[in-house]
């Protein structure tokens, strides 16, 4: 079994090198090519929730070898219950899009399908990855073929979008590198071995100013990535100019390597610095819901409606993972599958109407449902799920972050950062302002498109859902009332890694300097004691006696 990961993680690269082989003319044999490729994949990552361990909080599954050994880079990968079900939503919903854009995509599909199957294997790859270096190449292998998948088949300001979307994430990547190799000198200076092993940096405990700069350049690379407020901008240009299949796995995992890369990173490498910026990020992530929600609400266009929405859905995770308490943390995760799939459903939806209609403006829609009677049926539920109606996946993890944020006071009091923050049952209260807020603006938005009377005759016209696109929506229907009815199998599997999680953050708090100032006093009784220990034996003072010589400063 310790070959399964990569097995899961190549598989694709794999189906991407058949596919390069195939003729350029065979769009149809591409076509079905990466789709049997990623139904396989997705059957062979089953194996790993099957032989996964809930009762372990550590990595399982590892496989460790040495990849360069000069620069001491390894070839480490492994899984937990942190990373588990990111890997499942990847390796879920990948042949879910390949399915949809049979339709949607019909210039350069050959390279298309290449392009998909690669990116594939780079978000697997950096969801497993337990080497920094491993980690940032197959962060990097992400960010090429999104580039292209917005750059040659979105839409007409499909170059501005993807220029926009590369600059973006290539600022916060670079400051990420400068902190992997300033991470892998001190651990070379410190522990005598140089590596790149995240395991092996993760025992560092840096002074307070060095975790300050280095969560810093780790932070602003996943704030980027979730996105937060005010990072966010990039977003709606990237989510209207996508094409569907690119919009649906940008919101439904690219995004969450933003929230993953502060609770598998950032948080606990430096937890000094996350307790200290914590206050920042939990206000940033409380304003990101609610101006998310608001903006997304005046909206006309819904595609981009929906990328607002998304600005308001990983605020309130990035809110449970600042909790520091297990409620919230789990909600937290929970809620980055939620918006995997929910969101990505509303994509996909959008999608359908878009090819039927080519257009994405609320104005132009209106009494769909008497055409549309299946399609509707799929989006409201999709809908009730975004907006966590109880029964759905949605209404679990927004609960549990929620109970968390209002349950967070005993952990800041212990991690010494209760004077820092708000209460809260302040933030809880905000937040739930904007999951109130989310409920009006998309049930809006379903009534504008969906109910009332027919005005625009193009409307009468629309067919409704074909046997292909009901199979692409079956899956994501099935999966909101799967874990919106039994989320056990699913939390607990992250329990042992979350209270791991927890308990190696605060032990890492209470070990190192709690204060700039600390750490500097600290400093300086260090270099006291080693000037001492310099001095030579003739010139140290006597051990008895009044007459003995004072020491030299």
């Amino acid at each position: 079994m310790s070959a399964l990961l990569s097995l899961v993680i190549f598989l694709p690269l794999f189906g991407a090198l058949v596919v390069m082989l195939l003729p350029r003319d065979e769009e149809g044999l591409c076509r079905q090519t990466g789709l049997v490729v990623s139904v396989i994949t997705f059957l062979v990552s089953l194996g790993i929730p099957v032989a996964f361990d809930p009762a372990i909080g550590g990595f399982q599954l590892e496989t460790d070898w040495t990849w360069i050994a000069s620069l001491g880079v390894q070839y480490h990968v492994g899984v937990d219950g942190i990373s588990l079900w990111l890997v499942m939503l990847t390796t879920f919903l990948t042949p879910i899009v390949l399915l949809s854009a049979q339709a949607a995509i019909t210039k350069k599909v050959k390279e298309f399908v290449v392009t998909f199957l690669i990116l594939e294997t780079g978000m697997l790859g950096a969801f497993l990855a337990l080497d920094l270096f491993l980690f940032y190449v197959f962060w990097e292998i992400m960010l090429v073929p999104m580039y292209l998948i917005i750059g040659v088949w979105g839409g007409d300001r499909r170059i501005y979008a993807s220029i926009k979307f590369v600059i973006y994430t290539m600022v916060g990547s670079l400051l990420m590198l400068v902190a992997i190799l300033y991470l892998y000198v001190q651990h070379g200076k410190l522990a005598g071995a140089y590596t790149f092993d995240y395991v092996a940096i993760s025992k560092l405990i840096l002074a307070p100013l060095p975790q300050l700069l280095c969560f810093g350049a780790f932070g602003l690379a996943f704030a980027i990535k979730v996105p937060m407020f005010p990072l966010h901008t990039w977003l709606p240009d990237a989510h209207v100019e996508a094409p569907t299949a690119g919009s649906v796995i940008l919101a439904g995992v690219l995004l969450k390597f933003g929230t993953y890369g502060f609770i598998r990173f950032a948080m606990p490498m430096f937890p000094y610095a996350a307790n200290t910026m914590g206050p920042v990020i939990a206000i940033l992530a409380v304003i990101g819901i609610i101006y998310g929600s608001l903006v997304a609400w005046a909206q006309g266009d819904v595609k981009k409606l929906i990328a607002y929405s998304s600005v308001a859905h990983l605020g309130l995770c990035m809110l449970g993972l600042f909790t520091l308490n297990a409620r919230g943390v789990e909600g937290s995760i929970y809620q980055m599958l939620n918006h995997g799939i929910s969101t990505g459903g509303l994509f996909l939806a959008i999608g359908v109407i878009y090819e039927r209609r080519h257009t994405r403006k609320l104005d132009e829609f209106g009494g769909l449902w008497a055409a549309v009677p299946t399609f509707g049926a799929f989006f409201l539920i999709i809908c009730l799920s975004s907006i966590a109606l109880p029964g759905t996946n949605g209404f679990v993890g927004e609960f549990l972050v929620l109970f968390g944020t209002f349950d967070a006071h005993r952990t800041w009091v212990q991690l010494g950062i209760a004077n820092v923050f708000p209460h809260p049952k302040l933030f809880a209260l905000l937040a739930a302002t904007g999951a109130i807020l989310g409920a009006v603006y998309l049930l809006w938005m379903f009534q504008k498109v969906m109910f009332g009377p027919i005005t625009n005759p193009k409307n009468s016209d629309m067919k409704d859902l074909s046997a292909r696109e009901i199979a692409v929506f079956l899956p994501i229907i099935a999966m909101i009332f799967v874990m919106g009815l039994w989320p056990r199998p699913f939390t607990a599997r992250m329990d042992a890694s979350v209270n791991a999680f927890i308990q190696s953050y605060q032990q890492r708090w209470a070990a190192g300097p709690k204060r700039l100032d600390e750490a500097f006093a600290n400093t300086l009784v260090g270099a006291d004691r080693a000037l001492a220990g310099a001095v030579p034996a003739a010139a140290a003072p006597r051990a008895a006696g009044p007459t003995a010589a004072p020491r030299a400063a």
